[in-house]
């Protein structure tokens, strides 16, 4: 396709190291390197630690960042993100983006198309009144339907007054888009479920990062470092918030305290971080420690002998976890909570263990037979690699998204 001056409206961005930032800057990125004129207007990274970052924090900076001019616009923050709180974190973005996102509308480049990115729904909204000043399509891209995940992880009450306004509000502002992706098949079947025309929805994953490969040496020498010596690792990294329902994690720890080859180790941050210390301080097999930066991800990958990905069963095809796409393409092999028919359970299926939701006993013993089991650990593992290949590559990905764009744009 030719050049297309292209608008992303979208709360998380880079240098935030995990969940929607990293995508949204790789999106933004590839297509300037494509030959687009992209500009982004995005928040003050914060996330996961719930905590601005202190390079950030002064008011609205415009700057070039890898070939995309990119807005920051400042936003409120909680410490602790309950219910009413993250509404008015998504909200103050959403305004704090209006001034930026209406001027970029009528200057002299106006954007041929506006993408925005879900969460936060609300900013949808500013971005549709931008893409109406410039007469330009619009794109919502959802990541997670943040309205069903807050109502199924107890943020909002799912039986009162609120719940149904959210969903009322949510499905109204999802109906503004020309164009509506989202990153898994169920959750396409989800958007069509909220009222969505299945000739305006389409299916664009998240990828596999190539930056992450597995780092052998390093891996060893964080093996050292953290000394953890010969034993088998199990582990998460990624936020740690209640979605995850990481707390199964600690229960499974606990049933295999006895395993002295084996260790648990997480590292993350979010909101739920405080509480997972103190259920695993008196576990000698749980090593507990901070997100790591993205240029040590290909040692702490490598680092894994079997990957954990909890899910509670309330938020199943509310999100697919973006970080099963780098754990898959590490070639080891992932443990993972999920019921049939989820979209988790078929992404691990044939490449890794499943057990249900919630049972830490069926998690424990699942893990204890792949940490026994070296020979079914390697044949996962290359069917873990194998399946990233197939679905998670990024330069196919992003090959489906231009593809995307120029044909609402031909149809605009």
């Amino acid at each position: 396709m030719s050049a297309a001056r292209v608008l992303i409206v979208g709360l998380n961005y880079a240098p935030e190291p995990v969940g929607i930032g990293p995508y949204t800057a790789g999106l933004a990125e590839a297509l300037a390197e494509r030959g687009h004129q992209v500009t982004v207007i995005a928040g003050q990274p914060y996330y996961p630690q719930w905590r601005k970052d202190p390079a950030y924090t002064d008011g609205w900076r415009r700057g070039t960042e890898q070939g995309v001019t990119v807005t920051r616009c400042p936003h409120y923050v909680p410490r602790e993100p309950t219910g009413l709180r993250r509404i008015v974190h998504l909200a103050s973005f959403a305004l704090s983006a209006l001034g930026p996102a209406l001027r970029a509308a009528i200057g002299n480049s106006r954007p041929e198309v506006v993408i925005v990115i879900a969460p936060a729904v609300l900013s949808v909204l500013t971005a549709w009144l931008a893409a109406r000043l410039c007469g330009a399509p619009l794109w919502i891209h959802v990541q997670d339907f943040e309205v069903e995940a807050a109502l199924a992880t107890g943020l909002i009450d799912s039986a009162g007054l609120t719940a149904r306004i959210a969903r009322r509000l949510e499905t109204w502002l999802l109906k503004l888009g020309d164009r509506v992706s989202t990153i898994s098949p169920q959750m396409v079947s989800g958007l069509v479920a909220k009222g969505l025309s299945p000739d305006r929805v389409m299916e664009i994953r998240n990828w596999s990062d190539p930056r992450f490969a597995v780092e052998p040496e390093a891996a060893a020498a964080l093996r050292e470092q953290w000394g953890i010596g010969q034993r088998k690792v199990a582990l998460y990294s990624g936020n740690i918030a209640r979605k995850q329902g990481i707390e199964i994690l600690i229960e499974a720890a606990r049933l295999l305290k006895a395993r002295t080859d084996l260790v648990f180790v997480i590292c993350g941050e979010g909101p739920n971080r405080a509480n997972l210390t103190a259920l695993a301080a008196d576990l000698p097999n749980v090593l507990l420690r901070d997100l790591q930066p993205a240029e040590r991800m290909g040692a702490l990958l490598g680092l894994a002998d079997v990957h954990l990905l909890p899910q509670i069963a309330e938020a199943a095809d509310l999100v697919l976890p973006s970080k099963l796409t780098n754990m898959l393409a590490s070639g080891r092999p992932v443990l993972a909570t999920a019921a049939t028919g989820t979209g988790l359970h078929a992404e691990v299926e044939g490449c890794g263990v499943l057990v249900a939701p919630g049972d830490a006993a069926a998690l424990a013993a699942a893990l204890a037979g792949l940490t026994d089991d070296d020979a079914e650990r390697a044949r996962l593992g290359l069917a873990a690699l194998a399946r990233a290949q197939e679905r998670w590559t990024r330069s196919a990905i992003l090959a489906q998204f231009e593809s995307g764009l120029g044909k609402l744009l031909r149809r605009s």
